[in-house]
C-alpha cells in the first residue's frame, strides 16, 4: 500500500511529474545532445509513459526551454551560495577563486557543463530561449558586482563564459595559471573594487 500512495502522489502531481519530466530531458541531453532529445527518449529516461511528456511538452522547443530554465535557477542557487561564503574578496583574490571554480565545475561534472552550453547556444536559433539565457550573463554579473564596477564584472563574465568553452570544447584548453592572468587583467584594470572598498 505505501508503494501504491507513492505512484499516486506522482501520478497525481502535475508539479513534480513537470519536474521528473524536466530531470529526464537534461539527462538524455547530456548523454545524446540536444539532436537526440526527443519526447519518446525522455519518457523512457523517467519511466513515464510518452504520454506523460506530450502533455506537459506538446513540442522539443518546449522541453528545451524547460531544461534551459532549470539549469538558469540551478546556477542562481549556485550563485548566492558562492556569494554568501565570499562576502569580501580583492582582485587577485577573485581571479584565483573564479578559475578554481571554472576549473572544478568542468572536473566534477563535465557532461553537466556541456550540457548547459548545449542548452544556451540553443538560443542562438530558438529567440523563445533568448530571455532566458540573457539571465545566464546577468546572474553572474549580478554576482561579480559584489566585488567589482559593473562594466567590470561583465567583462569578467563574459572572459569567463569563453574560458569556460575553450575548456570543453578546445583541444588546448587554457591552463590554470591562464585563465587567472586573463581574470586577473580584467578585474584589476580598474581601480573601482569592492575588495578595496573592504580594506
Amino acid at each position: 500500500m505505501p508503494n501504491q500512495g507513492g505512484a499516486d502522489r506522482r501520478r497525481y502531481d502535475p508539479q513534480a511529474r513537470i519536474e521528473e519530466v524536466t530531470a529526464a530531458a537534461e539527462r538524455v541531453i547530456t548523454a545524446r545532445g540536444i539532436e537526440g532529445l526527443t519526447h519518446r527518449a525522455v519518457a523512457a529516461e523517467a519511466g513515464v509513459p510518452l504520454g506523460a511528456t506530450t502533455y506537459h511538452f506538446a513540442s522539443k522547443d518546449d522541453l528545451i526551454q524547460a531544461a534551459l530554465q532549470r539549469s538558469v535557477d540551478r546556477f542562481a542557487a549556485y550563485l548566492d551560495e558562492w556569494v554568501a561564503q565570499r562576502p569580501q574578496l580583492t582582485p587577485d583574490q577573485l581571479s584565483v577563486l573564479l578559475a578554481d571554480a571554472l576549473l572544478s565545475s568542468v572536473a566534477t561534472d563535465r557532461g553537466q557543463q556541456v550540457m548547459e552550453f548545449e542548452l544556451y547556444v540553443a538560443a542562438m536559433r530558438r529567440p523563445a530561449l533568448r530571455p532566458i539565457a540573457d539571465r545566464y550573463m546577468e546572474l553572474t554579473v549580478n554576482a561579480l558586482s559584489r566585488y567589482v564596477d559593473p562594466l567590470t564584472a561583465r567583462a569578467a563574465s563574459m572572459a569567463a563564459n569563453g574560458l569556460s568553452l575553450s575548456t570543453l570544447a578546445g583541444s588546448e584548453p587554457p591552463s590554470r595559471t591562464e585563465m587567472e592572468d586573463i581574470l586577473r587583467l580584467i578585474l584589476t584594470a580598474t581601480p573601482n573594487v569592492g575588495g578595496s572598498q573592504a580594506r
